[in-house]
C-alpha cells in the first residue's frame, strides 16, 4: 500500500474538484499578503494536521509573522515536513470519503467535515456509482442537514454543486484505490473547494 502526500492527492482531485491555491514557502516573504490565510505543515508525520496544531489560520501581518515561526518549530519536529501557504475559503466543511469495501466494492461516504467529524459520526454511504437522486438522498438522510440549507450562523450552501461532486468523485477510475478521504472540503452558496485530502494506493 502506499499513502499520496495531500498534495499528490490533491493534484490527482484536480481533474474532478476544484482545489485551493496553495504553494509550499521556505520564508516568509513568500506568502501573499492577503487576510485571511492559512498556514499547514505537509509531512507524513501529520496527517491529521488539527491534532498536531499543524493549521493555523492568521487575520493579520503580526499574526502571519508570530504562526509561521511556531510552524518552523514545530516542522523540525516532523521531519521531513514543509509549510504550505493557502488560501482561505469562506464556507462550511464536508468531508467525503470513499472505501474498497470487500462486499459492496467502492462506496461513496459524505458527511459534516472538520474536526469534530470523528465525534459527529454523521455520514452517510452509498455504492458507486451514484446519480444525483441518490446525492441527494445522502444529503438529505444527515441529521444535521439543516445545516447545509442555513441555519442560525450556518450560510446555505449550493446543494446542487455539492450533487455534481459526489457524482463525479463516485465515477472517477477507482482500480487503485483503497481509500479516498477529502477532510474538508469547503463549500459556500457559490464554490467548492477541497482544502485537505488523503489517497491510498493498493
Amino acid at each position: 500500500m502506499k499513502v499520496l502526500t495531500s498534495i499528490e492527492a490533491e493534484k490527482f482531485l484536480s481533474k474532478y474538484v476544484p482545489i485551493a491555491k496553495s504553494k509550499f514557502i521556505t520564508k516568509l516573504e513568500q506568502i501573499p499578503n492577503k487576510f485571511p490565510v492559512v498556514l499547514k505543515i505537509i509531512s507524513p508525520k501529520a496527517l491529521h494536521k488539527s491534532d498536531k496544531g499543524a493549521v493555523l489560520i492568521s487575520q493579520n501581518k503580526e499574526e502571519l509573522k508570530r504562526y509561521y515561526n511556531k510552524l518552523t518549530e514545530l516542522a523540525k519536529k516532523l521531519k521531513p515536513a514543509k509549510i504550505l501557504a493557502q488560501e482561505y475559503i469562506q464556507g462550511q466543511q464536508i468531508i467525503i470519503g470513499i472505501k474498497k469495501d470487500p462486499t459492496f466494492n467502492h462506496v461513496i461516504m459524505l458527511g459534516i467535515g472538520g474536526t469534530l467529524v470523528e465525534l459527529i459520526k454523521d455520514v452517510q454511504f452509498r455504492m458507486c456509482p451514484i446519480n444525483e437522486n441518490e446525492a441527494q438522498d445522502m444529503i438529505d438522510q444527515l441529521k444535521l442537514n439543516k445545516l447545509l440549507k442555513g441555519y442560525r450562523d450556518y450560510k446555505a450552501i449550493n446543494i446542487n454543486l455539492l450533487k455534481q461532486i459526489l457524482v463525479k468523485l463516485s465515477k472517477m477510475p477507482m482500480k487503485n484505490i483503497s481509500e479516498l478521504d477529502i477532510n474538508p472540503l469547503i463549500i459556500n452558496n457559490k464554490e467548492a473547494k477541497i482544502v485537505d485530502a488523503r489517497i491510498v494506493l493498493n
